[in-house]
């Protein structure tokens, strides 16, 4: 695993379900590029961010959580 994705994901784990994340854990989770981050969330593969500012996106950890066992279990 490239060092960028195994940094981004250090303290994931310990987040509360409300706290945010940004694109490149979002990536590190599912191992893949940005561009593929956002064309999964247009298919619905990843849950949508939320905008926070004009300039700042990030995801629920808890909603990405659910969306990773989800896969687990299908």
């Amino acid at each position: 695993m490239p060092e960028i994705y195994s940094s981004a994901l250090i303290g994931f784990n310990s987040l509360p379900d409300e706290g945010f994340v940004r694109l490149p854990v979002v990536a590190a989770l599912w191992t893949c590029s940005r561009g593929t981050v956002w064309r999964w969330v247009k298919e619905g593969r990843i849950p949508a961010p939320y905008k926070l500012s004009p300039r700042t996106t990030a995801w629920r950890a808890g909603e990405l959580r659910a969306a990773l066992a989800k896969i687990e279990r299908d």
